[in-house]
């Protein structure tokens, strides 16, 4: 007769004890692993700046960080952008835009466009959702915005995808204990 408090007593606890682990490796091993590491952070990189390149935009993906443009885009919308310099800015385009004195660009829609005879254009841009139209949001004194100003120009979306990148600036220990974690598992996880 087997008791059940001895049923699989044999086996070995898992283990979470990470520096316990990485002692455990041989030197060979935990060079390969950064290596690993390493090789996942820099091909990240390389996507990213290749993307950029492909796009002609600073910031080629970008999210939705409050409700200023619903219903069209909603907090956490992941937004894909353009931003060949050759386009022209129509009415009616949802522009990614970055404004002097603020960090975080802002996705709004082009309300109105003025183009001169010597094709320096100008336009000013509202949210779907806001009430008044932007100049409240430039710098003081500017009433317009500027093709120099734009990032991008939405040509797609996925839908609260963006949501983990709220979540993660809006706690930040979230955010760091997420990495420890993820740069655990790629430095621990071994290749058979």
């Amino acid at each position: 007769m087997v008791r059940a408090s001895t049923v699989g007593a044999h086996l070995p606890a898992p283990s979470l004890d990470i520096f316990g682990d990485l002692r455990k490796m041989n030197k060979r091993q935990l060079y390969y692993q950064v290596f690993n590491f390493a090789m996942i952070v820099s091909s990240a990189l390389m996507i990213w700046k290749g993307l950029i390149v492909l796009t002609g935009s600073e910031s080629p993906i970008v999210v939705v960080l409050c409700g200023s443009m619903e219903p069209a885009f909603h907090r956490g919308h992941l937004l894909f952008l353009t931003n060949f310099r050759e386009d022209p800015i129509r009415a009616r385009e949802i522009v990614v835009f970055k404004v002097e004195g603020r960090d975080i660009p802002i996705v709004h829609r082009v309300i109105k466009v003025h183009e001169k005879d010597d094709g320096d254009i100008r336009f000013l841009t509202k949210g779907d959702n806001n009430e008044v139209d932007d100049r409240g949001l430039y710098k003081e004194g500017q009433n317009w915005l500027e093709k120099k100003d734009v990032v991008g120009r939405a040509r797609g979306f996925l839908p609260y995808v963006g949501m983990v990148t709220i979540i993660t600036n809006d706690y930040p220990k979230f955010k760091y204990a997420l990495l420890a974690v993820l740069g655990a598992y790629v430095l621990l996880k071994c290749e058979s």
